[in-house]
């Protein structure tokens, strides 16, 4: 299996987990077990979405990314802020606040994230008006709805709008642009994003759609956010002017903001990821009719919500909605970016079956069933108590040889009282006539363990009448 494909940046603080199972009742692609008192994370089920870091009541769930540190490994670094990074600010009213104050921390340049955003939003509304026949479509913008519907949807694959996230045009515009100005090579300048979530760190590591992403790397809003504040002067006389986007880039920020800038009506935009898979499973049993577009965000209240900024997700979108109030519409248009070679992805996403249990139609079938003898073994509680979500995910580890029946708690104790009575009717001479050959030492021997065996099934909660 090549390991790069299910890149994940969503990684477990051994050390904090407390093996609660909190985070396998939450992941919403099954994604985490827990064994020997540990969470363990399978990586091709994993999305990057951070509900686990969300719901983690240790902290045991973190985020992998980049130190600011990073942009000491180049000669040129250019800092491409995401639009969420302006709502997470008390009383911003000019985002030149924030890019002037990156300078000032050590970035050589600013391109943003928001002035892509509106050339994928022209390009966007271009595409569907050219295929209006194919539609709806589904915005192709956040990296842990491509994958889920990468391993789970493999009928929408084809309905994910063929265009690089607003990052990846930034990203690509931002080196050229650096490369014409420094005249230095393309591994001399390191393209640095301010992120809102992992799952755009696992994007730049291992993209979709792409071969290969413009990004070097990936650092987080929170660990940047602190760190501007001493170099936010309000007196803007003084600032460079940098920023080059309006409403419909900046708004990308919140849930709904994607959709504002196709300016059309017959759209559908939802958030979080319980939500969003609600929404993919209407889109593919075709149940949502006459809508030309569907937004997907996996955090709540959209990018703003992401588990790598600091401001609570609502009254961010609230400060997004305040900041852009004045804003002209948009400032940036396609023809105006020579620099962007194609808008288009480059690579066709495919269909990963990693929820497949055979490797043929013929062997799917037969542990298919073996699934469904082995779910009706167990009680249906769905209790998490076998380190598995669900009674049925529970069954299909089984199949594939990663848990056994015992691993059902009320398994393990039906089978714990079948032993104890053969036990007892073992020392009783009742299905061994053999049993009535023993010594008087061995048959102390035994009877001291059929109580330490008894006290055993107390403690696992057996009534003591099928003792």
């Amino acid at each position: 299996m090549d390991n790069n494909k299910f890149m994940r940046s969503v990684r477990l603080r051994e050390a904090s987990c407390h093996g609660c199972i909190n985070c396998i009742k939450y992941c919403p692609t099954q994604a985490i077990r827990v064994h020997n008192g540990k969470a363990h994370i399978i990586d091709k089920f994993c999305i990057d979405c951070g509900r686990c870091i969300v719901t983690c009541p240790h902290h045991a769930k973190i985020a992998v990314y980049d130190p600011l540190t990073v942009i000491n490994n180049f000669k040129y670094t250019v800092a491409l802020p995401a639009p969420s990074l302006y709502a997470q600010y008390n009383n911003l009213t000019n985002v030149d606040i924030v890019l002037n104050a990156l300078l000032k921390l050590g970035f050589d340049e600013v391109y943003e994230v928001s002035a892509a955003a509106e050339l994928v939003s022209e390009a966007s509304r271009e595409y569907i008006k050219e295929h209006g026949a194919e539609v709806p479509f589904i915005s192709s913008a956040c990296p842990s709805v491509i994958r889920l519907i990468r391993v789970k949807f493999p009928s929408l694959i084809s309905r994910l709008l063929p265009l690089k996230a607003p990052v990846e045009v930034a990203a690509e515009i931002a080196r050229a642009r650096a490369m014409k100005t420094t005249g230095l090579k393309p591994e001399e300048i390191g393209i640095i994003f301010i992120s809102p979530c992992p799952s755009k760190v696992s994007y730049a590591k291992s993209p979709l759609g792409i071969k290969k992403s413009n990004i070097d790397n990936v650092i987080a809003i929170k660990d940047v956010y602190p760190l501007l504040l001493p170099h936010m002067k309000h007196d803007e006389s003084h600032l460079r002017p940098l920023s080059h986007s309006g409403r419909i880039g900046i708004g990308w920020s919140n849930s709904g903001g994607e959709v504002g800038g196709l300016l059309a009506d017959n759209y559908l935009a939802a958030d979080g990821i319980v939500n969003i898979l609600k929404v993919l499973e209407e889109l593919e049993d075709e149940k949502l009719h006459g809508l030309s577009f569907v937004e997907l965000n996996a955090c709540s209240g959209g990018c703003v919500g992401g588990t790598l900024t600091v401001e609570n997700a609502y009254i961010a979108m609230t400060k997004t909605k305040r900041l852009t109030r004045y804003q002209p519409v948009a400032k940036n248009r396609l023809l105006d970016n020579p620099e962007l070679q194609s808008i288009y992805w480059e690579d066709d996403v495919e269909y990963e079956p990693v929820f497949r249990l055979g490797n043929t139609f013929k062997e799917s079938l037969k542990m298919m069933s073996d699934v469904e003898k082995l779910t009706a073994m167990f009680p249906g509680l769905d209790c998490g108590s076998c380190g598995a979500p669900t009674c049925q995910t529970l069954a299909e580890d089984i199949v594939r040889g990663d848990a056994t029946p015992n691993d059902c708690i009320y398994v393990l104790r039906s089978n714990i009282s079948d032993l104890s009575h053969k036990i007892r009717a073992l020392t009783q001479g009742e299905t061994d006539s053999s049993t009535n050959g023993l010594s008087s030492e061995d048959r102390k021997l035994l009877d001291q363990y059929i109580k330490e065996l008894t006290s055993e099934l107390a403690s696992f909660g057996v009534p003591e009448r099928t003792r």
